[in-house]
């Protein structure tokens, strides 16, 4: 898809294409939707990818140290010692031999602190997205603003509805498709997903996690904002791998 320079925010004229962000909405398959809006912010502070790798080692407690923790320890630091000589001649003499092998050894291997992939969580962006007015509020804040708490909220929300009544709906309908039952048990519409271009990489789809509205941001007399910040964190829909990071600096 190639996208119009404009779309909703303020005029960035001047600015290099690559430090202006561009927001616009994708199906499950992070391919563009045609009638989807365009929003261009800019990014401030600290914009910051996180992605988290969960390494785990499931072999902690195959060691001495994990089976009895007090006595491996004394044997490893030779604490052991002062209680073999208490012990006399014999147990004592055999102790303070065990005790000397010991000493500063351990049970962990490389085999025991092994770590294995258990999985890792979508990828997210933590970013502050600046909208400013340098003409019209209304165009550059007010409408990027909405469009954006648009995507972020769901599309529609049932206002009632169990998975009881949803049955029985179903059943007086009198065509009983699976299709009908589904819309039925779920009436309501998820958010939207997003497309994120930003320096030459575009991050798709994502999801909105959280976004904040500082509502004591300044004003024009009408009370429409003239300048926001908005803190808002995106996430990856699904875990992505080495086929998914190539794929986002595709077609530009």
């Amino acid at each position: 898809m190639v996208l119009p320079f404009n779309g909703l925010g303020p005029l960035w004229d001047g600015i290099n294409p690559n430090l202006i962000a561009s927001i616009y909405e994708v199906d499950h398959k992070g391919e563009a939707l045609d009638d989807s809006a365009l929003v261009r912010c800019l990014f401030v502070d600290d914009a910051n990818l996180e992605a988290t790798f969960n390494w785990q080692s499931p072999f902690d407690g195959a060691g001495a140290e994990a089976r009895a923790p007090t006595l491996a320890a004394m044997l490893q630091s030779g604490a052991i010692q002062p209680i073999a000589e208490r012990l006399g001649d014999g147990a004592g003499n055999a102790t303070k031999e065990v005790s000397e092998t010991a000493r500063g050894r351990t049970g962990i291997t490389k085999l025991n602190s092994t770590q294995v992939f258990s999985g890792m969580p979508p990828v997210r962006l933590q970013a502050t997205i600046m909208l400013r007015a340098w003409r019209d509020p209304a165009a550059e804040v007010e409408e990027p603003l909405d469009q954006l708490m648009r995507w972020a909220l769901p599309q529609y929300l049932a206002p009632e509805g169990t998975l009881l009544t949803a049955a029985l709906d179903w059943y007086q309908q009198g065509e009983h498709d699976v299709n009908g039952f589904v819309e039925a048990a779920m009436p309501s519409a998820a958010p939207t997903l997003l497309a994120i271009r930003y320096k030459t990489r575009t991050y798709a789809p994502m999801v909105v996690e959280s976004v904040g509205v500082p509502l004591n941001s300044p004003s024009d007399r009408f009370g429409r904002f003239v300048q926001l910040q908005l803190p808002v964190t995106f996430a990856t829909l699904t875990a992505i791998d080495r086929n998914d990071w190539d794929a986002m600096k595709g077609v530009q």
